[in-house]
């Protein structure tokens, strides 16, 4: 490859140093690119923002962070240093003339803190927060208000539903669906490959709504874990757990329901469903259909 067709390649996803971009017309615009005014959008000199990239208005980004092609950042974010918005994905490496990115998008009033990497072809909304060192996929789906934890890895093709927490160091195979209000605790593993490696039997597993997964729980390729259910801490969980129910053991075998699960201190009259006494850090009207 010559000289002038490697940085036609490079110009395709390395973005070019400027102040920012806004999907709002201001007066001066030039070119098709559409510049947001320094008073409402703060991007740090380190920092470098692909003229394909669109900021909304009030976003700041810290120092050191890269914002590539084809990524839309929603009104009031905040972008961390070092982060990546816009990684390629492995096409690019195969091809880069022909690598085309899909859009990344970031919903308004997300937190995506330092050396967080976001790929191109994951749709994010609004409110999200991450910790610092996440990676996120292609194809990655995530619901509104949804936190994921320092050092986790969601590896895309999947859907996280709306208010989900994820803590440290989980890990999200592909094709893993969590619904809303999902707990997953530090170190949980969601696996998607049945007998590894293998392409053609991934299936990952589904959490479904309110159900709690404990620390250093690992839930195996296509399992149902079912709607307000708990699989205890280090878990290994190879079967479907019914709603309701509590999970314990390796295997995990069903021990009882969460409606008889008591509060050991004698603070808590009824522990399950979660959400009737826990609701710290979640939008007021997160729970109106609860």
């Amino acid at each position: 490859m010559d000289e002038g067709a490697a940085r036609s390649v490079l110009a395709r996803f390395m973005p070019s140093r400027h102040r920012a971009i806004v999907a709002q017309p201001s007066a001066d615009s030039s070119g098709g690119v559409v510049r947001m005014s320094p008073r409402s959008t703060s991007v740090h000199p380190t920092s470098v923002v692909s003229p394909d990239a669109e900021l909304g208005k009030d976003v700041v980004v810290g120092p050191h962070a890269v914002i590539g092609a084809n990524v839309v950042v929603g009104e009031g974010c905040f972008v961390d240093s070092h982060v990546l918005l816009g990684a390629p994905t492995a096409d690019y490496y195969r091809d880069p003339v022909a690598y085309s990115p899909r859009c990344c998008t970031i919903g308004a009033g997300a937190v995506i803190r330092s050396h967080s990497i976001v790929y191109h072809g994951a749709e994010v909304s609004e409110e999200f927060e991450s910790g610092h060192h996440v990676t996120i996929r292609e194809g990655t789906r995530i619901g509104r208000a949804v936190r994921v934890g320092t050092r986790s890895d969601v590896q895309g093709d999947l859907r996280i539903g709306d208010f989900a927490r994820l803590h440290s160091n989980v890990f999200v195979a592909q094709r893993s669906t969590i619904e809303e209000f999902v707990w997953l605790f530090p170190n949980v593993m969601l696996a998607n490959d049945p007998h590894p490696p293998s392409d053609t039997c991934t299936v990952g597993p589904t959490i479904r709504r309110y159900a709690v997964v404990a620390a250093g729980a690992t839930v195996f390729p296509g399992v149902d874990v079912g709607e307000g259910a708990v699989v205890g801490a280090m878990a290994l969980v190879r079967d479907d757990v019914p709603a309701g129910t509590v999970v314990v053991g390796i295997p995990a075998r069903v021990t009882g329901n969460t409606a008889d699960v008591t509060c050991r201190d004698g603070r808590l009259d009824r522990v399950y469903p979660w959400h009737t006494h826990f609701r710290r850090g979640y939008p007021e009207d997160a729970f109106d259909e609860a």
